[in-house]
């Protein structure tokens, strides 16, 4: 039986919540009455942090009323309802009110959890341009004299220099600003997270104007990347006056620079909108980012108080899931992808050969996807140089498992884009090696690897022999597994595919057919190597089909490819990307379909073959780094290659002992 997942403890996630209450502007018991509702609402969804729109006590529109002393007063009493219903709540409800400290008065917003106010955080920048015309009332953060104040015959914590962190999961940090406090240059959310906040919270009162949502939705998702963060971002709705200006109700929550979630703006009914944060994912970011760390030695103390938030169940994840991380899933934004990447290839690879003063190219082609794709870009960077495309010199070597189909379309796609095209059958020159080494013939991993390793000798020496470099063909995803030949395909002058995962491969070479090849005899061919099955074809053919399959023995490739991504990439615990595939898996995104059993298995698979390979990697050619996630020993990637993988499997087996 499937035993309940922790939110926080076992997947380093917070979560996070913005409501827009429907609200009447001076109404405080009506208003307190919406907002309770909401918070109802959310505690029955497990939220951790919930924020509320600016001045939501009173109305932010209520103008010279909010000097009123009725009005003051009566803010005051509808917060301390709030606070003495949060006690029935493990969450941190951030409110918005007017406060008046120090005969000062002040927009603020007050951080209450468990039946106590931890802290009231005033507004800094006071916006009085335009529609806005805030100096006629309020004070700004830099002008309170005190660093508490005192409500209900209690002393709080009173500035602009407070975060909250959530007991339990220690980097989950919350810092909040009101409204302005976002659009300007140096915010105080930057200070914030440069002192540690991971979730930034900016409660509004934002009119809505033509084109203004477009510029919301930019700084949201802007913000979260520079500062490596999330930001949850609510302004007030449409039951604000209409007397001047409109309010639209916006709520955004970004992550690390992607928009998670999004409100409908100018609707009556405002939804719950909630997020799960991946507070692990900012950490291991911060961590990785060492200029983040080189913080300016004028940032001023905060101080950091404790909320006991509870630590909800994940058997409902609000979070979506991209079961293929490397692959955007609108095709416009694949299109420009594909497009960048073979562009990035294609300068490097001129570069490459600029730099060497050569001007040939000798690479094997198989008729699988990786080879067709090195290929394309070894045709491109010809036209690119403006060299002819019969300096690049195309090998076909078949052997023991060489299939009729790979090597028919090998050669008519080199026909088709004009390079020399050259069949060897290295078949008796295997079996010679074979005989030197008095093996019988076997399909073991000899018979494999002496085929390997000899096209990569003979294509090195016929680099020697013209003068040019050897192209290597290899994938990220292969080059993850360690699914080459050391020393053999394993091996080359430059890998202009090494950062370029086997999922995107394909996406790359269908892009290449329908943009640059459209109309052209090399685009039937590419199809039809789309539809070949992936394989190194070293292994007897049966009845002339291919019987070695990739994926039969390091797993799924769109598998392989999740998998990597967040281990590589985020760091992530092996257990959270087996919880997190078995929820795409529930929730059917996978193009495969997959059991829990089949996840465990390949993510163990992926495990044992990642640690076991470094060896390659440690010693792989130079190739362009085109994404986010790259292997290089030079770069990105450096780990001991007698590493253990004990620790990563347990904690795998921990978690799907769990979820069986």
């Amino acid at each position: 039986m499937t035993q309940a997942i922790n939110l926080n403890r076992d997947l380093g996630f917070a979560r996070i919540a913005a409501a827009v209450p429907q609200l009447r502007v001076a109404d405080v018991d009506y208003n307190v009455d919406a907002l309770l509702d909401l918070v109802k609402k959310a505690g029955a969804a497990g939220v951790q942090v919930l924020a509320f729109p600016e001045m939501c006590i009173t109305g932010y529109t209520i103008q010279d009323l909010v000097q009123q002393q009725a009005l003051l007063v009566k803010a005051q009493q509808g917060l301390q309802n709030i606070v003495e219903a949060s006690s029935a709540h493990n969450m941190l409800i951030i409110v918005g009110l007017p406060l008046a400290v120090d005969q000062k008065l002040f927009n603020c917003a007050a951080l209450v959890c468990s039946g106590q106010i931890l802290g009231i955080v005033p507004k800094t920048y006071i916006p009085s341009y335009k529609e806005f015309y805030e100096n006629r009332w309020f004070s700004s953060a830099e002008d309170a004299c005190s660093d508490t104040c005192h409500l209900n015959g209690k002393s709080i914590p009173f500035g602009s220099n407070i975060l909250v962190s959530l007991l339990g999961l220690p980097t989950a940090i919350i810092g909040v600003e009101v409204c302005e406090d976002l659009w300007v240059p140096l915010a105080p959310h930057e200070y914030q997270a440069l002192a540690g906040a991971t979730v930034l919270i900016n409660i509004s009162a934002s009119n809505d104007i033509l084109g203004k949502s477009d510029w919301r939705r930019t700084m949201a998702i802007s913000e979260s990347g520079r500062c490596a963060a999330a930001l949850c971002y609510v302004s007030a709705g449409t039951c604000e006056s209409s007397n001047d200006i409109v309010f639209g109700g916006h709520t955004l929550i970004a992550e690390n620079g992607t928009l998670l979630k999004e409100s409908p703006r100018l609707q009556r009914e405002q939804p719950l909108v909630i997020a799960d944060i991946d507070i692990d994912r900012l950490a291991h970011d911060r961590l990785q980012l060492n200029s983040f760390r080189q913080s300016p030695s004028h940032i001023k103390p905060f101080r950091v108080f404790e909320a006991n938030c509870g630590s909800p169940s994940a058997a409902v994840l609000h979070r979506d899931i991209d079961p293929h991380p490397f692959v955007p899933g609108d095709p416009a934004r694949r299109a420009e992808h594909c497009h960048d990447i073979f562009s990035m290839q294609v300068a490097s690879l001129a570069k490459k050969l600029n730099g060497s003063k050569l001007q040939r190219i000798v690479i094997g082609v198989s008729g699988g996807l990786d080879s067709t794709l090195a290929l394309l870009a070894a045709a491109k960077t010809m036209d690119y140089l403006g060299l002819p495309r019969t300096n690049i010199y195309a090998h076909t070597l078949p052997c023991f498992g060489t299939t009729s189909r790979t090597k028919n379309n090998a050669v008519s796609l080199c026909k088709a884009l004009d390079v020399n095209i050259r069949t060897v059958d290295i078949t008796k020159t295997c079996e010679a090696h074979m005989h030197d080494l008095g093996h019988n013939g076997d399909e073991d991993i000899v018979f494999e690897n002496i085929q390997a390793r000899y096209r990569t000798e003979l294509l090195f020496n016929r680099a020697n022999e013209l003068n040019g470099i050897l192209l290597g063909t290899g994938d990220l995803t292969e080059t993850a597994l360690g699914w080459c030949t050391f020393a053999g395909d394993h091996m080359s002058h430059y890998h202009v595919n090494v950062s370029v995962p086997k999922t995107l491969v394909r996406y790359l070479i269908r892009w290449v057919a329908d943009e640059e090849l459209a109309g052209t005899p090399a685009q039937k061919v590419l199809y039809d190597v789309l539809d070949t099955p992936i394989s190194p074809e070293l292994k007897r053919p049966v009845k002339g089909k291919i019987a070695q399959m990739s994926e039969d023995i390091i797993g799924p490739v769109e598998l392989a490819d999740f998998y990597l991504y967040p281990f590589v990439r985020l760091g992530a615990r092996p257990g959270k990307i087996l919880f997190l595939a078995n929820e795409a898996r529930k929730r059917k995104l996978f193009e495969g379909k997959y059991t829990l059993e089949d996840l465990h298995r390949w993510l163990l698979n992926f495990i044992k073959r990642f640690f076991a390979n470094q060896f390659k990697r440690t010693c792989m050619p130079e190739g362009p780094k085109v994404g986010s996630v790259s292997l290089s020993p030079r770069g990105d990637w450096r780990m001991p290659s007698d590493a253990e993988a004990a620790l990563w499997m347990e904690d795998l087996e921990q978690m799907y002992s769990r979820l069986r």
